[in-house]
């Protein structure tokens, strides 16, 4: 089983890590987040700030009872994800790979902003999960309440496996419902009434009453409807006691199922994760879902966002090593179901497909909001140039969403952001694994164009003021947000070389991510209107004559001329970004609060109450804004607000339209562009 330990950040994820592989007797002795000593978070900058920022798999064996046959036992891959926001795009990665999860709720803090984001995933993605509400043992623990918040912000598709006594000592004790005693505990009718409400013949048999539903009947039913990620189980405990842990290993093995893969079917895996060994050789994380994985094998490797398509690319497996009792070990092969480290794949990137594409993926689909932030990064030695683009390519290939954006003629990389953490691990990464000192510009926010009518252009070869032998003619029309770039054909596919439309398919794509004020244009139409290009020609002795012949080049040094013409005639909107706020404060701080959230752009919708003492206000907010807003909520309602926001839409900036800079040869100065590209102008 591949499980997932999921959380906000501090509800104690690592520590649940901890105790589950000292129950299975991986490691002798629990580590602590706060020592720095625990198992999964490996890298120096992890122990030191007690968060985790990489995801780590370890492996433990979850025994059979006693009584029960010799192949119940469950051997689990566990997969610590980060916590904090700002890294949600490692958790990403995770999700795609999984079986189950593990959802844990701080018994104190109850459900957080991180917490509510990432269950609604789960569910979307139908990811058997578990809750696990954790530090039982600490002052100020609830369990109604937590229950309750659970319902209200999460799901009402709960139903609690146990109480608790003592809440809020070092000497609580968790009593699970069983057979004994679940009638007394009131645990069979909640139980019955979870699961009917998702089963027709138990709801029938539920409703005419004439005999009570056994109890081994509704743990099965249990196991089926959390199999298919329609209820949660959910378990009290505490991981720095060890209370309740039991208990929750118990669901983990009856409750959640097991990956089942054919080892003699088809190669088919996923790439979730990039590290490099002490040699600086790229090792991949794959989940191999069907077939079997052996030392030499040639892979072919799919592009992740485009896997239906032919193999970008092969590479031979040198070295294969599982999960094993808590560290990974050298083997011979990885079959269906398991995740193994390979060495060799030297091209390979996060999201990549090994073999074939596995069933019920959709190419290229996104869990979460990309990164909204901007900075630009820069050597404090001028001469590390090199050496820090070479750096942030490696980071790159271990997170794609960093998203490099190379500015050569100032000599600048941008990389994109979650929010400002992200930004100091990233300069804690370059000086500890690279040795380079870095310093930040002022963070910025991501915008894109929306195309807002229609636009053509075309030229035609050899005719003044093109320079090129190709005619290329293209139409620019507006497209439904989320539609992506569509290149449509308006000529006949025959009439030229494929080679060349392909050519000016790519560079339409390539040049879409700089519009007219500099921002990617992500969603619109471009249908090609003209073509015409010049057949190899020679010369009488036979010799072939590029100065007679069209070639790819010119198509791709014309296309973006016509296309920001095009593009001109068709006018764009610069977007920022928008994040959907909801935000908890006392009634008696509302007065302070709606200034300030005016102030900051925020456009908040009807206040509702959500208790005598208590209001919720919800409403959109820049991005660029959040951070302001979290600064100034605790001063502004003594502490006690409670902020959530996520990832909303786009929408116009009021104003002038804030411009970027561009990185490529500028297609609007066709002068300067033509100066660039073919060291010449037309006359």
């Amino acid at each position: 089983m591949n499980l997932g330990i999921l959380a906000h950040i501090d509800a104690g994820k690592t520590s649940l890590t901890e105790r589950l592989l000292h129950a299975a007797g991986v490691i002798d002795e629990v580590g602590r987040v706060d020592d720095g000593n625990t198992l999964t978070d490996s890298l120096a900058l992890e122990r030191q700030r007690g968060i985790t920022i990489k995801s780590a798999v370890v492996s433990f064996v979850i025994d059979a009872p006693e009584g029960a046959g010799t192949g119940d036992g469950v051997t689990v891959n566990l997969i610590d994800t980060p916590g904090h926001p700002d890294f949600i795009a490692e958790v990403e990665r995770v999700l795609s790979v999984l079986d189950g999860a593990v959802l844990v709720i701080s018994a104190v803090e109850g459900v957080q902003a991180q917490t509510r984001v990432l269950l609604r995933t789960l569910r979307r993605l139908r990811i058997p999960t578990l809750i696990f509400v954790n530090k039982t043992d600490r002052a100020g623990a609830r369990y109604e309440s937590v229950l309750k918040q659970i319902a209200e912000r999460l799901t009402p598709d709960i139903v609690p496996m146990g109480s608790v006594s003592g809440l809020g000592t070092r000497a609580a004790r968790c009593t699970p419902f069983t057979a004994e005693n679940a009638e007394e505990r009131g645990f069979t009718t909640r139980l019955t009434e979870l699961l009917a409400g998702h089963d027709d013949a138990l709801l029938s048999a539920y409703a005419e009453g004439s005999a009570p539903l056994s109890y081994d009947r509704l743990r099965r039913e249990l196991a089926h409807q959390t199999g298919r990620a329609l209820v949660h189980p959910v378990y009290f405990g505490s991981a720095v006691t060890g209370t309740g842990i039991p208990e929750l290993t118990d669901g983990i093995r009856v409750l959640l199922p097991a990956s089942a893969g054919d080892a003699e079917g088809p190669v088919s895996g996923s790439v979730f994760k990039i590290e490099r060994g002490p040699a600086g050789e790229k090792i991949a994380y794959v989940r191999l879902f069907s077939g079997t994985i052996r030392t030499r094998d040639r892979l072919d490797i799919l592009d992740g966002a485009h896997p239906a398509g032919e193999a970008r690319r092969d590479g031979k497996v040198t070295a294969v090593t599982v999960f094993d009792q808590g560290t990974d070990v050298r083997r011979p092969e990885v079959r269906a179901g398991r995740i193994g480290r390979l060495w060799g794949l030297g091209d390979v990137r996060v999201g990549d497909v090994i073999g074939v594409p596995p069933k019920g993926t959709e190419p290229g689909a996104r869990l979460f909001a990309p990164p909204t932030l901007e900075t630009v990064v820069t050597p404090v030695r001028p001469a590390d140039r090199g050496a820090l683009h070479t750096a942030l390519t490696q980071l790159a290939e271990q997170d794609p969403l960093i998203a490099l954006r190379q500015d050569t003629a100032r000599r600048e990389v941008s990389v994109s952001l979650y929010g400002e953490v992200q930004k100091e691990v990233i300069q804690a990464t370059l000086a500890e694994d690279f040795g380079l000192d870095v310093s930040f510009r002022e963070t910025t926010t991501i915008c894109v164009e929306r195309v807002v009518g229609t636009g053509e252009a075309f030229e035609i070869g050899e005719k003044e003021p093109n320079p090129f032998l190709a005619t290329v003619g293209l139409r620019v029309e507006p497209a439904p947000v989320g539609a992506g770039v569509e290149f449509r054909l308006g000529v006949e596919l025959g009439s030229m070389p494929y080679a060349f439309f392909r050519a000016v398919e790519e560079t339409v794509r390539e040049t879409l991510q700089q519009g007219l004020h500099g921002w990617r244009v992500p969603d619109c139409a471009v249908t090609m209107t003209h073509a015409g290009y010049w057949p190899r020609q020679s010369h009488a002795h036979g010799t072939f004559d590029k100065s007679m012949s069209s070639t790819a080049g010119d198509f791709r040094h014309l296309t973006p001329l016509v296309l920001m013409d095009a593009l001109r005639e068709a006018g764009t909107a610069v977007c920022e970004p928008m994040h959907r706020f909801r935000l908890d404060v006392p009634a008696d701080t509302v007065g302070a609060v709606l200034p300030a959230l005016a102030r900051l752009r925020a456009v908040p919708h009807t206040p509702t109450t959500t208790s005598g003492t208590s209001y919720r206000l919800e409403g959109d907010i820049p991005a660029q804004r959040v951070h302001a807003l979290e600064q100034l909520l605790p001063g502004l309602t003594r502490g006690e607000g409670e902020l959530e926001s996520a990832f909303d839409h786009y929408e116009p900036v009021r104003g002038a339209p804030p411009k970027r800079a561009r990185t490529d040869h500028d297609p609007l100065n066709r002068k300067d562009y033509l100066l660039r590209v073919v060291r010449r102008t037309s006359a």
